[in-house]
């Protein structure tokens, strides 16, 4: 069984890293069992083993965590809902890219609750969509936002980080970096999309949609 734990409230990122750390460890010893856990953090900005010094074009705006996650820079804040995946990705075949797929099929199928398509693009990473509401862009194509991050590390085959999508973020705090590198594209929420979501319509989604997404992907092996 997987246990969910919802924090009210801002969670400091050293707590949190910290929890994830301790769980991680106790899931690879077999003391703890595996864990989806749902917090906000006040406005930060992490780097991950990628990000490059020029992509944090605002250094003095948030407090900026060096972070062990794949990735580059990458903003958490209020309104955005960080979910830290602590799962046994040994368990399920020791397969990493299927492990993020799996990641990212439940970000779609999670927004597609609202009736948002979420989409993958090569050589991008996270969740986008496509905003036929702007004007199209300078190569005459649709412009697409991010509305959705994801990043892992594995310790002992266990996954920490994990994905945070933006229901109702301030959209002008991603301006203090390059997100994820990433020049060309924008950012976007639930919200910013014209849809009247809260936090919990996200987390019940979240929850419906993590079984359908895992156990299908398991029937599929």
């Amino acid at each position: 069984m997987v246990e969910w734990i919802t924090t009210e409230g801002l969670t400091d990122y050293d707590d949190a890293v910290a929890f994830m750390e301790n769980r991680a460890a106790g899931i690879a010893a077999g003391t703890m069992g595996e864990c989806i856990w749902l917090v906000e953090h006040p406005p930060l900005y992490t780097a991950g083993t990628s990000a490059k010094p020029a992509d944090l074009t605002d250094p003095d705006r948030f407090p900026v965590y060096p972070s062990k996650r794949g990735g580059q820079y990458t903003y958490h804040g209020p309104g955005q809902r960080v979910v830290y995946v602590m799962l046994d990705v040994g368990k399920r075949d020791h397969d990493v890219r299927r492990f993020v797929q799996q990641l990212e099929d439940w970000v779609i199928a999670t927004l597609d609750q609202f009736n948002v398509k979420g989409e993958i693009r090569e050589g991008r990473v996270g969740v986008w969509v496509t905003r036929h509401d702007k004007p199209l862009g300078i190569n005459g194509q649709p412009q697409e936002d991010k509305i959705a991050a994801i990043g892992i590390r594995l310790r002992k085959w266990i996954s920490f980080h994990g994905i945070s999508i933006n229901v109702e973020p301030d959209l002008s705090h991603f301006s203090g970096i390059v997100p994820c590198g990433i020049t060309e594209h924008g950012v976007t929420s639930l919200v910013d999309l014209g849809l009247p979501i809260e936090m919990v319509d996200l987390d019940v989604a979240l929850r419906s949609t993590f079984a359908t997404v895992f156990e299908a992907s398991e029937m599929r092996a």
